[in-house]
C-alpha cells in the first residue's frame, strides 16, 4: 500500500479536446497515463489534483471518470480551474454511485486519513495579473476557508496538503494560502496547474518550513509521484 499524487490529466474521451495539440509533451498522453498508473495496485491511494476532465457536465465527463475508475487504486479528486463538471459533493457522490465508480472519492471541505497522516486540500486560487478585484478577493477568501476546513478536519494528524493552483511561483506568492499552511504546520504541499514553459518558473523545495512539489502530469511525464508507503 502506498500514497501517490498527480494532477492535470486533462482527459477528453467524449468531449474532443485532446491535449496533444500542445506539443510533444502531450503526445499519446492517455496511453501514457495508463502506463504510468501501472506501478499502482488496488490497495494504493492516489490524489488527483484537479483539471481531470474537459467535460462541461458530470454526464459529459462520464467516459473520463470510467477511464480513471478503471485505473488501479482509490482516487481522491479535488477541483481544478478547468473542471467545469464539478458540482456539490452530494451530487457528485450520487453520480459516482449511480455509475458504480466506487474508486472515486471527493476531497472538498474534508480530509482523508492515511495511516498517521491526513490528506487535505482544495483548489486554491491564483491572482491573474489582468484580473484583480472583488471577484478574486471573494474566491481567494473562499478557497482559504476551504483549505482551513480541510486542515481542521485532520485534527492532530500530520497534514499533507494538495492544491491545484501553486501557492508559490517565481515572482508570485499567494499569502492567504501560505498563511493557512503555516498556521497548521503543513510540512509538505503538492500542486499542479503549471504546464510547458511554466515548469521553469515552478518553485520546489522548502520555503518557510513547507516543502513544495509540482505534480502536473506533463511535468511528471505522466508517472504518478509516490509520496509515501
Amino acid at each position: 500500500m502506498a500514497l501517490y499524487a498527480i494532477g492535470d490529466l486533462h482527459l477528453s474521451l467524449a468531449s474532443n479536446k485532446p491535449m496533444d495539440i500542445f506539443g510533444d509533451g502531450w503526445r499519446d498522453y492517455v496511453e501514457r497515463i495508463r502506463e504510468g498508473f501501472a506501478q499502482l495496485n488496488d490497495e494504493d491511494v492516489i490524489v488527483l489534483c484537479g483539471d481531470l476532465s474537459w467535460g462541461m457536465s458530470l454526464e459529459e465527463s462520464l467516459e473520463d471518470f470510467r477511464f480513471i475508475h478503471q485505473l488501479p487504486g482509490t482516487k481522491l479528486l479535488l477541483k481544478g480551474n478547468h473542471d467545469y463538471w464539478w458540482n456539490t459533493a452530494t451530487k457528485m457522490e450520487k453520480f459516482f454511485a449511480q455509475h458504480e465508480l466506487t474508486s472515486l472519492k471527493i476531497l472538498h471541505n474534508n480530509c482523508y486519513f492515511y495511516g498517521d497522516q491526513a490528506i487535505c486540500g482544495t483548489r486554491g486560487w491564483f491572482y491573474e495579473l489582468d484580473n484583480q478585484g472583488t471577484h478574486n478577493e471573494k474566491m481567494l477568501a473562499r478557497e482559504a476557508g476551504r483549505l482551513e476546513a480541510s486542515l481542521q478536519a485532520a485534527g492532530e494528524k500530520e497534514k499533507l496538503c494538495f492544491l491545484h493552483y501553486p501557492p508559490l511561483y517565481q515572482g508570485y506568492q499567494c499569502p492567504e494560502i501560505l498563511a493557512v499552511l503555516q498556521k497548521y504546520g503543513v510540512r509538505q504541499c503538492f500542486y499542479g496547474h503549471l504546464h510547458g514553459q511554466s515548469h521553469r518558473r515552478a518553485i520546489e523545495g522548502e520555503w518557510n518550513g513547507t516543502h513544495f512539489s509540482l505534480i502536473a502530469a506533463d511535468y511528471l511525464k505522466f508517472i504518478p509521484k509516490k509520496i509515501c508507503d
